[in-house]
This record gives C-alpha cells, sequence and structure tokens, in this order.
C-alpha cells in the first residue's frame, strides 16, 4: 500500500508541473548480492540441464570429450583399465574448453581391488574388504590420501568410492552379489570407521569421495547392472546399514550416490534411484545431507529392462524429480553415442521444466550443488 501511494503521489507531483526528471526521494533497494545462485537463476534451461549430465567415454579417448566440454556438462566418467600418461595435460586442456569458467568434474572408479581404473598412475589399491581385514581405519586413510594425491595430479576430482555397503560375503562382485570384497566388512561399525577414513583420506587429498550405494546394497538379491533387485527389507537396512551412511553425513561427506535397487518397504516396488522417499526423503530431510546426489548408472537393466523398461532421458527426468542432483550412464559403445544420449537427456529435462514435471528452481538448485562440488565461483568480482 505505501508503494502504491507513494507512486500515486509522485504521478500528481508530475501532473502539477514537477520536473521529468524527479526521482522518489528514498533510494531505490540495492540489487541482490552475486552469487552462485542468483548467477544460474539466469542461465538458460538448456545449460542449467547441462549440469547435471555425466558424460561416460574411455579414458584413453579424451581427445572425444572435447564437444562436451565445449557443451557444459557437468561432468565426464573415465572407464578403462590404464590410463594414458599424459592424463594430465589432456584433462587441462578439457578443462580450458569449459564456457565461462564453469569447471569440470571428472570421475572414476578408484575402489581397490579389481575396481580400479588408473592403478598403472597412482597405485594399486586392496580390495575394500583385505583393507577392512589388514589395515587400521588410519592406515586405510592414509593410503586413500596417497592415491588421492596422484589422482588430483593427474586431474582427476572425484573418486566414486567407497562402498559403504555392509556385506561380508567373501566373493568377487558379480550378478549374484554386487558387493563381495568391494565392501569393508559384514560389520556395521567396521563398515563406518573404514569407510568414513578411506573418504577423509581423499577429502584431505582436494579429490571428493561418493559414498555408496545408498541406502545400502549388502544382502541384495542381484546385481542391478543385470535386472531389477531387491535389498534387504527397509526396516534391516535402517539398523543394519543406514547408519553408515549417518556417520559419513556427520563427518562431512560431499557426495553420495543412490542405488537402482528397489528398497522393500519404503519404495513400493521402484528403484531407490527413482525414488523421492529415498533421496529427499531419506538422505535430504532425516539425514540433513546438504551435498551431491548422484545417481547410479541409468543404464542398467534394473533401469532398463522390464518391468520398468525406461530410456536413459525418462529415467534421468525422473531422478531429478525424485531429488538427484547429477544423472550418471553408460558406458556408450562410443563417446559420439554418448555425446548423443547426453543431449537426449538435456532435452528430456528441459521439456520436463516446461511441462512443470521438474521446477525450474530445483534445477537451478541441482546446478548450485554441481558448482559446490567443482569449487567453482560464478561471481567473478569476489
Amino acid at each position: 500500500m505505501r508503494t502504491l501511494t507513494a507512486l500515486l503521489l509522485l504521478v500528481g507531483a508530475g501532473a502539477i508541473g514537477t520536473s521529468a526528471s524527479a526521482r522518489p526521494s528514498t533510494p531505490l533497494p540495492p540489487s541482490a548480492p552475486c552469487s552462485n545462485a542468483t548467477v544460474l537463476s539466469s542461465w538458460p534451461l538448456a545449460r542449467l540441464a547441462n549440469q547435471t549430465i555425466v558424460v561416460p567415454a574411455q579414458e584413453t579417448q579424451l581427445a572425444s570429450l572435447v564437444p562436451a566440454a565445449r557443451a557444459g556438462y557437468g561432468g565426464v566418467i573415465l572407464f578403462g583399465t590404464s590410463a594414458p600418461s599424459g592424463i594430465a595435460l589432456q584433462l587441462e586442456r578439457l578443462r580450458g574448453d569449459v564456457p565461462g569458467r564453469a569447471g569440470l568434474l571428472v570421475m572414476t572408479d578408484e575402489e581397490g581391488g579389481g575396481v580400479q581404473r588408473m592403478a598403472n598412475l597412482v597405485g594399486s589399491i586392496p580390495w575394500a574388504a583385505r583393507m577392512g581385514a589388514t589395515m587400521t581405519p588410519a592406515e586405510i586413510g592414509a593410503l586413500a590420501r596417497k592415491v588421492g594425491a596422484k589422482m588430483a595430479r593427474y586431474g582427476v576430482n572425484v573418486d566414486l568410492a567407497p562402498v559403504l555397503d555392509v556385506d561380508g560375503r567373501a566373493v568377487a562382485p558379480g550378478p549374484q552379489d554386487p558387493d563381495g570384497f568391494r565392501s569393508f566388512s559384514g560389520n556395521l561399525k567396521k563398515v563406518e570407521a573404514d569407510g568414513v577414513a578411506f573418504a577423509r583420506g581423499l577429502m584431505a587429498a582436494h579429490v571428493t569421495p561418493v559414498v555408496k550405494h545408498f541406502p545400502g546394497l549388502g544382502g541384495a538379491t542381484g546385481n542391478t547392472d543385470d535386472g531389477p533387485v531387491d535389498t534387504l527389507p527397509w526396516r534391516r537396512l535402517e539398523s543394519g546399514a543406514l547408519p553408515a551412511f549417518a556417520a559419513a553425513v556427520k563427518a562431512g561427506i560431499p557426495a553420495v550416490m543412490v542405488s537402482n535397487a528397489i528398497v522393500p518397504g519404503l519404495t513400493s516396488g521402484m528403484p531407490a534411484s527413482l525414488s523421492s522417499k529415498v533421496a529427499t526423503g531419506e538422505l535430504r530431510d532425516k539425514l540433513g545431507f546438504k551435498g551431491l546426489i548422484i545417481t547410479d548408472s541409468l543404464s542398467a537393466m534394473a533401469i532398463s529392462g522390464a518391468p520398468l523398461s525406461l530410456t536413459v532421458p525418462e529415467a534421468s527426468l525422473r531422478a531429478l524429480e525424485a531429488g538427484a542432483d547429477m544423472v550418471l550412464f553408460g558406458p556408450a559403445s562410443s563417446t559420439r553415442n554418448a555425446l548423443a544420449l547426453a543431449g537426449d537427456i538435456a532435452r528430456a529435462v528441459t521439456a520436463g521444466v516446461s511441462s512443470g514435471k521438474l521446477s525450474r528452481p530445483l534445477l537451478v538448485a541441482d546446478a548450485g550443488r554441481v558448482m559446490t562440488a567443482k569449487g567453482i565461483d560464478l561471481c567473478p568480482t569476489r
């Protein structure tokens, strides 16, 4: 009412001869201070959508990722078993192609044992089960810091590890058990201590750890790469698996990966990665996690196979609606195909915002958490 009255008085003054250059006597409020949120709010939808997408490629074909960098995708994930010695220079050049100083998350899997992508450069790490059985948490943390320092030196800033699933089965991971040796132990307290130590070691080396597979895959009925899978019932996960993730959140872990498994008693037959009850309800609201939420690969048969039969773009939109910030897929048959699929995902996300399925403020918040994970400040004057 006060604003309307002032405007009427000003107009009235002009009507009786006040100069056209007259201004209100009180100063106008200053514009909002610059922040990542204010900058991102001005970005077009397509650019915001691209920040939520991670493009896969072979670590020996980094030049093929130049279009991904120039398109402003939020991250890339590197597959393979032997990284090129010149990877640091190649990744530096790739980051130079990213528009607007927006940075790039470069991800890989350095868990240990049979799950390493660049052991030839960073050194061999034992299986998590071996570390848990033979090393103290302090020793595990020191090893992770040493490996993380080498990863950072070569330009890789995200490790999709450690596994916080509680699984004591002494088997190699495979169709019947996605964890096995990837788990530190079948004992919850040991997984908590060792997993958090590994993650903290990476953080000390300025590499972002991604704890996985929330809310826990230990004891699952199979591997989500191969088809639909159930975890243990939610009541058992709450006491036997969730505390490890709660400990990680309390320790300030910056990123969490959500699994593609169905959680009986919680997700009503829906994979955790597509359920708001998991990412939003449990991880954000109940555990108070404020960092980056990443999906497991949405190319998995648990998503693309029957009964869901979702395409990666369809699943990506659902995952973002559910509370994820970034989506993973692949590996694709070629980087060219991966880029085409990334474009399809971006179009599905922008269409989802246009149709009202996904809110623009939510997409801005997703991109904001991606920027935080990159350590990027978009305000040039600060």
